[in-house]
């Protein structure tokens, strides 16, 4: 056993994650060794610095949002450094089978799932995926296990929205935005879904019912981080009745204003908050824009609604 592998396996031995044959050899040549020693001496005292504070329980949505990156990670990553040391040192990665259980179970686990795969592709695909009508009474599947929304449609000239959600099969569900679990699945799909089309269309519905608290806290997180300047738009028409009330709304459409890529969400962002242009906030975010804002229109608005406002005492 040599130092390289002890030190990457040093934080699993802390951690009480190493199985008992790999423990003890890691425990023998840390007798021997003091700058491994060291190094296990450092990780347990930053482990115990750490066990001082309680750490909160990750809620369904941090833990779906979290399973969602992943999966569009792992969809558009490029084989890296991993694969290249499975091709090309094929001793290192034994070595980790032996000490790992773990490891050797995903290498199981991912030549059954190979196996299936190639199954797939002989039998018919519409075998693969059901779709059933769930009343809402029985309640949609919880946050945690939903993969994703595939689509969200709201019949015309009704309050009925329907909704087709992933879990392991496509499921349905079909209410009023005033039910409460159809709302729990457009919020869930608002923040969480890969489609930019149906985070779309829920932020749309959304903004019905941006008065309440939660939902108006769904409209300023997808003002933030959506990558679909259209969705981000959105929001901004569902928070616009909110931006003299609440300072929070009012702060992120200061930041959307000074931060957002796209020109359209930023005029948009200007246009709400020149009402309030007399506030100090909003008045030193105008001022900033007005002297070198990289946008000509928007500089030149600025401008013009500074030249607008009476002179500060």
């Amino acid at each position: 056993m040599n130092c390289e592998w002890v030190r990457e396996n040093i934080t699993l031995h802390v951690y009480d994650e190493l199985p008992d044959d790999a423990r003890h050899e890691l425990e023998q040549h840390v007798a021997r060794c003091t700058d491994c020693a060291g190094v296990l001496k450092s990780e347990q005292e930053f482990r115990a610095l750490l066990s001082q504070d309680r750490v909160p329980e990750p809620s369904p949505n941090l833990l779906a949002a979290s399973r969602m990156r992943l999966q569009e990670g792992l969809e558009t990553a490029e084989p890296g450094r991993f694969w290249h040391r499975l091709a090309f040192d094929p001793a290192t990665w034994l070595r980790q089978v032996r000490f790992s259980p773990a490891l050797a179970s995903a290498i199981l686990i991912l030549g059954f799932a190979g196996g299936l795969g190639t199954a797939y592709r002989f039998f018919p695909h519409s075998a693969t995926q059901t779709t059933a009508s769930i009343p809402t009474s029985a309640g949609p599947a919880s946050e945690a296990s939903i993969t994703g929304i595939r689509s969200v449609t709201q019949e015309p000239g009704s309050n009925q929205i329907d909704i087709k959600y992933d879990t392991v099969s496509t499921q349905d569900a079909t209410g009023s935005l005033n039910d409460q679990k159809i709302q729990q699945l457009l919020l869930f799909a608002a923040r969480n879904n890969y489609n930019s089309g149906v985070r779309m269309d829920s932020v749309d519905l959304l903004t019905q019912k941006s008065g309440d608290m939660q939902v108006r806290e769904a409209l300023m997180y997808a003002l933030q981080n959506d990558t679909n300047p259209g969705v981000r738009l959105k929001a901004l028409d569902g928070l616009s009745g909110f931006v003299r009330q609440d300072p929070l709304v009012r702060d992120r459409v200061l930041l959307a204003l000074i931060n957002d890529t796209n020109s359209g969400v930023r005029m948009q962002a200007l246009h709400l908050v020149e009402p309030m242009k007399a506030d100090s906030n909003v008045r030193s975010v105008l001022t900033r824009l007005a002297q070198a804002d990289q946008n000509v229109s928007i500089r030149s608005q600025a401008r013009t609604m500074l030249a607008q406002m009476p002179e500060m005492d």
